[in-house]
């Protein structure tokens, strides 16, 4: 029971705990170095006193060296605008069924159940009889012969008591009249012999039962990590659209900033703020274009590890979504305890140790087989033809001592059993729990993303009346700067959550068995978007 145990702890099961996978958790990490970056941003810029439109135009940085502002960053956007080009648009439908089938992983799995469904089928053969083509050579030491002068009467006699005539004519008989051979020295043998065993004490059928449960609980394995697979290609899926986005958001930004740059160049230029003001801006912009770099990154090694996973190249094309149908936990519940694969694998754990039970419980009884034997070839010999050329029987075997330690193993298999028990329990308190933090991370990530709906409707009125009143000269260039900065905050926020809401959802129906409820609700948003 030992192996169960260990694959029921171990933390990338989805049955029983959840591993962010290799491309989402960055995902998850640059949302807090976004927002934190933005609050730098805004911190390190003060006031500007008056601002001025001005188009693109040569600049020197912070370092002395002279570029065009939003090259780099149009060079940036250009690279992700040309992704779509380089990759073709897939749906997570499409996503799904191609992991299936290019997985080594849930390959490998699949060949396990292959060869436990051999294994079983290989086990109904011990209800057959057993019939084998046996031939041997022997060679003896001499042959086997009988000497009449050893038999009675001829033994007992004593010559000197015979008549002179009787004891004359034994006495001219050639001793070798005497003898009878039996068999040759070299013997030669074939035969065919069979054994079916009737009656075993159960030990037959516990063995195939045990092969049934082995069966079963590779098939189980399999469709855990099914659903491992499933929850993986989640987080990588919509790890790489988040990352996108995020990247495309951090390189506005940079865009944003670059402009507030050079108004802070001009109006130095013309000593209406000081050396000090526009340093602030600088490093604010040094400080955004580290964080959009950092995101390409993140965005780039999301990419990688979905491509790794499909063994294509992918472009997702289904959104994030906030589903507007609430799952039941009390229905998810339901459908996790009474069909989750783990708790399937149990029950398979627990079949295995009760069949090792009457296994060793069989141990005691006796073992009755009906046995036959038929002569092919055989030398030509007296013994030869003294055998007869077939024989049937039945026979049995009790053992009344043995030193293989039968009580040891009844006792062994009981404590299998309770193992198997007692992991069972433990289990179903495992699931209720990841069932009941799933759905709560949930109900809170979709709170979070319409809570934050109207901090966005502030942003955005913030910015247009900032906008405002910075081309009436009444604000000034810092200030506007800083309400995009809450405005790309917020929608970074918003980004966060609603990914967040879509990870719990795929954990909630791959704990309940409903990957198809996640799919279809995929299809049906892209289906919305699309209209």
């Amino acid at each position: 029971m030992k192996p169960i145990i260990t694959l029921l702890r171990k933390p990338n099961m989805v049955c029983l705990s959840r591993q962010t996978a290799p491309g989402a958790s960055g995902v998850s990490s640059a949302f807090d170095a976004a927002v934190a970056a933005n609050a730098r941003a805004i911190q390190g810029s003060d006031a500007l006193t008056t601002a001025i439109s001005a188009g693109p135009v040569p600049v020197a940085s912070s370092a002395g060296r002279t570029f065009m502002p939003g090259l780099l960053t149009a060079l940036s956007l250009a690279f992700f605008a040309a992704l779509p080009s380089f990759a073709h648009a897939q749906s997570f439908d499409e996503a799904w069924q191609q992991l299936q089938q290019v997985s080594d992983k849930l390959a490998a799995s699949s060949a396990k159940v292959d060869r436990a469904r051999a294994e079983r089928d290989a086990g109904e053969d011990m209800n057959l009889p057993e019939l084998s083509l046996n031939g041997s050579y022997t060679r003896l030491e001499k042959p086997l012969e009988m000497d009449l002068r050893d038999l009675n009467p001829l033994a007992s006699l004593d010559p000197s008591t015979l008549p002179p005539a009787l004891g004359a004519a034994l006495g001219s008989i050639p001793g070798e009249l005497f003898i009878t051979p039996f068999t040759e020295q070299d013997i030669f043998r074939a035969s065919l012999s069979a054994m079916w065993p009737i009656y075993t004490g159960g030990r037959i059928s516990a063995a195939q039962g045990i092969h049934e449960a082995h069966l079963a609980e590779e098939q189980q394995q399999r469709e855990l990590t099914r659903r491992e697979l499933f929850t993986t290609l989640v987080d990588r899926y919509y790890g790489v659209m988040v990352a996108a986005e995020l990247a495309r958001t951090q390189d506005k930004l940079v865009v944003s900033l670059e402009k507030h740059v050079e108004h802070a160049k001009k109006l130095e230029a013309q000593g209406q703020i000081a050396k000090v003001e526009r340093l602030n801006a600088e490093v604010a912009l040094d400080n955004a274009r580290v964080q959009a770099s950092s995101s390409r990154r993140q965005y780039e090694i999301t990419e990688l590890a979905l491509r790794s996973l499909l063994k294509s190249d992918p472009a997702p094309s289904s959104p994030l979504f906030i589903s507007s149908r609430e799952p039941s936990l009390p229905y998810l519940a339901e459908l996790t305890q009474k069909g989750h694969p783990a708790l399937k694998l149990l029950d398979a754990k627990e079949s295995q140790a009760n069949g090792l039970i009457e296994v060793e419980r069989g141990a005691y009884k006796p073992t009755v087989f009906l046995y036959g034997n038929y002569t092919l070839y055989e030398d030509d010999s007296l013994f030869a033809k003294m055998e007869p050329d077939w024989m049937l029987g039945v026979g049995f075997k009790m053992p009344l001592l043995a030193r293989d330690g039968r009580s040891g193993k009844v006792e062994a298999a009981r404590s299998a059993l309770l193992q198997a028990r007692h992991t069972k329990a433990q289990t179903r308190e495992d699931l209720s729990l990841l069932l009941e933090q799933s759905y709560r991370q949930l109900k809170q990530a979709e709170e979070e993303y319409r809570a934050l709906a109207s901090s966005r409707e502030l942003a955005l009125e913030n910015l247009r009346l900032r906008e405002l009143a910075f081309n009436q000269g009444m604000s000034t260039s810092i200030e506007r700067v800083d309400a995009e900065l809450k405005l790309t905050a917020v929608d970074t926020q918003q980004l966060g959550a609603k990914f967040r809401y879509v990870q719990a959802y795929a954990r909630l129906m791959a704990i309940s068995g409903q990957l198809d409820e996640f799919v279809g609700q995929t299809k049906q948003v892209a289906m919305g978007d699309q209209q």
